[in-house]
This record gives C-alpha cells, structure tokens and sequence, in this order.
C-alpha cells in the first residue's frame, strides 16, 4: 500500500480533501506535526466530509516520532530530517520518495513498489531543499507549465496515488460504476 506523508500542512481544506482521497484509494496518510491549522477545524473536518471513519490517519508530534513509530530499529536516527531520512533509507528495503517542483524526474518515470513513501512538503516552501539535496535520485515532480509555480497539494497527492494505483492494476479498487436511476 502508498504511504503518503505530508510534513507540516498549512492549509485545512487540503489536507481533509487529502484524507478523503487517501479513505477512497486505501492509502495510509501519516502527518507530522506542526501543522498551520487547529484539528478542530471547521474546514478540515468538512474537507474530509464522511470519511474520516473509513481513513487510517496517523499523526506525529515530529519527524523523530515518526521515524521511531514506523522504522523501529532506526529510533536513534539524527534530528535532522534529511540525514534522519537518509540513514532510514540505508537501512530499509523499503521504497521513499520526494515530491517536489525542484525534481528532474517524471513521476511516471518511477516503478512505485507496492509499500512505499512518498513525502510532500507544505503548500507555501514544500520539502527542505536539504532533505531534497541528500535524496534527489529519490525526487519525482508532475509535470506543468513553466509558468506555474506548483500545484495544489491535495491535488499532487492525488496524482501520484493515481500513478501507484495505474501501476498496480487499481488493485482493491472499484473500476466499475453504475448508473443509480437507470
């Protein structure tokens, strides 16, 4: 399954249209703290509108909580998000990726395995040019117009979960609807 890990949201409808995306495709949305938005808030909760019971949303006070709650043996990894990352990629079999304008790679251009990582940044400076630095060969971007700056964030989530999902057969998806009045 797609992890998909937003570090520290700003925006409320983002990130309850990001839960939504992710209860309707079977993703797992892990979000580290701090966010720019209360989680009583109004927009949030109506983003996410019904589906925040059918969603596995994991939140964390930090990177370092998140690293020790989803890589056990690397619970010692260094404060720093980039070489805290870094250190867990040596030593996992597991796949991770960046999310980023400041990639040369297609997102298409990559073989999503099927228990991967993708990390997205916050709407207003994305991923620390750091921890794209020490992972770049790991950085995927959707391509745009030049004269575009990004794209919305719950809106790049769902691509990519789309691509891994396309590339997995949508497997545990439904593909086919029905009409409800005919």
């Amino acid at each position: 399954m797609i992890n998909i890990v937003l570090v520290n949201p700003e925006i409320p409808n983002n990130t309850g249209n990001i839960v939504r995306t992710c209860a309707a495709t079977g993703a797992k949305l892990h979000i580290i703290e701090p966010c720019g938005f209360s989680w009583e808030d109004k927009y949030l909760k109506r983003s996410g509108l019904d589906y925040w019971d059918i969603s596995d949303v994991r939140r964390y006070a930090d990177v370092q909580t998140f690293l020790s709650a989803n890589f056990a043996d690397k619970a010692d990894c260094d404060q720093n998000v980039a070489k805290a990352i870094k250190n867990t990629k040596l030593n996992s079999r597991q796949q991770f990726f960046f999310a980023s304008t400041k990639s040369d790679h297609n997102h298409t251009d990559v073989k999503y395995d099927e228990d991967c990582w993708v990390f997205f940044g916050r709407e207003t400076r994305g991923l620390d040019e750091e921890l794209l630095h020490e992972n770049y060969g790991d950085c995927v971007r959707i391509p745009m117009r030049a004269q575009a700056r990004s794209l919305n964030l719950a809106n790049s989530v769902a691509i990519i979960i789309y691509e891994y999902h396309r590339q997995h057969a949508y497997k545990g998806l439904k593909e086919v609807g029905a009409l409800t009045k005919y």
